[in-house]
């Protein structure tokens, strides 16, 4: 199985922690966040991962180059940023040939177990499975209306949210749902290709799985103490 490892943003809300050090190398638990996604989904029986990067990506090479042990990672440096749709778009012929890819936000921290998505996609036979976990903030996030597992609405960061069930970043696709990003660059995951999915994506729920988006400094912190705590 192949999976796009999606790590190429600027992390603008952490500045200036991200001035000098990618979001995707920003330890927790004393290990990259890159290497806390790689082993999982190296756990989960992924074998390759196309990795993108941007902002300080010869950091991210450097320590890509001197990882050793599984998936294999191929890195793709985009000069100007794509959009976590447009890099699906522009990297297509590496999940040709595949009945499924995997798609995660390198800048979430879960200890979800990637096999239940794998699982529920391959049960569900739809286009795309999203996982979802309950946000504090609905305002913040992208919601999802869900109906008997379907997913029949979604909006992004919602000035006025009809629920708390939130997209957590970790995709489960079929490859042909790549031809439904249309438009320029950059195109969004969120923004421009779930709505296209309404009626046609189911999603499974993180349920008591820990969660956190790492984008803003306290974010981290707390991140930081939740997961020593755990491991």
């Amino acid at each position: 199985m192949k999976a796009f490892l999606l790590a190429a943003g600027l992390g603008t809300r952490l500045r200036p922690i991200t001035d000098s050090t990618p979001k995707c190398l920003l330890s927790v638990g004393g290990r990259p966040m890159l290497d806390i996604w790689l082993d999982a989904l190296a756990k989960a029986g992924v074998s390759e991962v196309l990795l993108n990067a941007h902002h300080l990506a010869d950091q991210v090479e450097a320590h890509v180059a001197a990882r050793i042990g599984p998936p294999a990672v191929h890195l793709v440096v985009e000069p100007e940023l794509l959009g976590s749709a447009g890099t699906l778009r522009a990297n297509r012929n590496f999940v040709i040939g595949e009945d499924m890819f995997l798609a995660i936000n390198a800048d979430n921290l879960t200890d979800f177990d990637l096999d239940l998505l794998i699982d529920a996609h391959r049960w569900g036979n739809t286009v795309a499975t999203l996982s979802l976990f309950r946000a504090p903030d609905p305002t913040k996030v992208g919601i999802v209306e869900l109906n008997d597992g379907l997913v029949v609405g979604f909006e992004e960061k919602p000035a006025h949210p009809r629920g708390d069930l939130a997209n957590a970043g970790m995709y489960a696709f079929a490859p042909a749902v790549i031809n439904e990003i249309i438009g320029p660059d950059p195109q969004d995951i969120g923004f421009h290709l779930l709505p296209a999915l309404i009626g046609r994506a189911r999603a499974v729920a993180l349920n008591g799985s820990y969660f956190i988006d790492i984008g803003t400094p306290e974010a981290l912190r707390r991140a930081r103490n939740d997961w020593e705590s755990r491991t």
